[in-house]
């Protein structure tokens, strides 16, 4: 499902979604069927279907626009599969509301989350590692340019009221389901906060952290292949440092953008920090080769990392390739991927928030403590990456 989100099957068909797991058409198609009652197919249309109602609800755009926009064939399609979902037609299901016109080919949606939602906090994690050019980030927003399927795109996350909301100009409104599965990803909005902090807060040493913030998230990533090269520049050397160094490569490398006065820059293609990386990068000329290998690893083809895939098979890939220890592999795992279940045991900064809360702070320690929390150690990691300096003192 992450995969139609995606827009796979828009642009590579089902034969192309069968390819990438690994199955025959007719395999997955009787897996998808028995599993959720519909095949590849008939799950794009709905997928398309959501895209095309978004549209509807929040821009005076014409429906035979919409229509194609969302992907379908034909407005008759459109119109059979509009009813056939929501048991009205568009005509009927924009009459029900007020339309917001779009402006300068953008749109603005309001984004759906469970509560808690710890916004403030995920905020903050991006405010600290915004790269010039391509990010501005701030205590209630988030925007940044980004690369799509159909070209360069830039979006705003931002709180309003209890609503957080999303005001995108993608280069083709076909690229929006590709746009809101991103965002939802990046801010882990399809969390279950309840379930997570009750199972954390069952142990004596969480219990007072969870209820002093509850409704943590694990924030994702936008693009698999810049959360490799970020993790990689920043390993060993402190965010603020990762941030100067990553800047330098957006402001040499990366692709323009006119879109946007503030975020003149596309993140670098992985081509260019494989063909020009060592003219920017700096460090130990191991490090700089390494990230070079692997950025043209993932413009080859050769390593694909991506949400759908198997976390511990991208995890092994990763490992299979020099200069990526553990630590990276796992992080990048969890931002990628979203695997809720991954522990950062030689983490600095994970460590020292568990040796303040009594919890075992060696890694081996803390990974064999770490278990208790599962399925739920994605969650732990971002609470341990959280505990102040100085522990409150109701804290253990």
């Amino acid at each position: 499902m992450k995969l139609i989100d995606d827009g796979l099957v828009e642009r590579e068909g089902v034969t192309g979604l069968a390819a990438r797991l690994g199955y025959s058409v007719r395999h997955l198609t009787r897996i998808l069927t028995d599993e959720l009652g519909a095949g590849p197919l008939a799950l794009a249309r709905a997928h398309r279907a959501h895209t095309a109602r978004i549209l509807l609800v929040n821009t005076a755009l014409p429906i035979s626009q919409i229509a194609l926009a969302s992907g379908f064939q034909s407005i008759r399609q459109f119109n059979d599969t509009f009813r056939e979902i929501f048991a009205l037609t568009p005509s009927e299901l924009r009459a029900r509301g007020p339309a917001t016109a779009a402006t300068s080919g953008g749109i603005d949606v309001a984004l759906s989350f469970r509560r808690p939602f710890d916004a403030s906090g995920v905020f903050r994690w991006f405010t600290d590692r915004a790269l010039d050019g391509i990010e501005v980030a701030g205590p209630e927003s988030y925007e940044r340019t980004l690369a799509l399927p159909g070209g360069p795109a830039w979006f705003r996350v931002y709180a309003s009221g209890t609503q957080l909301r999303l005001r995108a100009r993608p280069a083709t409104f076909a690229d929006l389901p590709v746009l809101i599965t991103r965002v939802r990803r990046l801010f882990d909005l399809d969390a279950d906060p309840i379930a997570i902090d009750r199972a954390l807060a069952q142990h004596p040493e969480l219990a007072v952290r969870i209820a002093e913030l509850p409704g943590i998230r694990v924030p994702g990533c936008s693009d698999p292949g810049e959360m490799l090269i970020r993790a990689m520049v920043g390993q060993q050397i402190t965010v603020a440092s990762a941030r100067t160094a990553l800047t330098r490569l957006v402001q040499e490398l990366g692709t323009p953008y006119d879109g946007d006065p503030a975020t003149p820059k596309l993140f670098p293609t992985m081509a260019a920090i494989a063909e020009h990386g060592h003219e920017v990068l700096r460090g130990p000329a191991a490090r700089v080769t390494a990230i070079r290998t692997a950025a043209a690893a993932l413009a080859e083809g050769t390593l694909v990392l991506d949400p759908a895939g198997d976390s511990l098979v991208q995890r092994e890939a990763l490992l299979a390739m020099k200069g990526i220890g553990p630590w990276t592999a796992d992080y990048v795992r969890m931002r990628v991927t979203g695997d809720p279940d991954v522990t950062l045991p030689g983490d600095v900064v994970v460590r020292g928030g568990a040796e303040r809360l009594g919890i075992p702070s060696d890694p081996r320690g803390l990974e064999d403590w770490a278990r208790r929390t599962a399925p739920w150690r994605s969650y732990l990691t971002a609470h341990l990456w959280r505990v102040p300096a100085t522990p409150s003192k109701e804290a253990p």
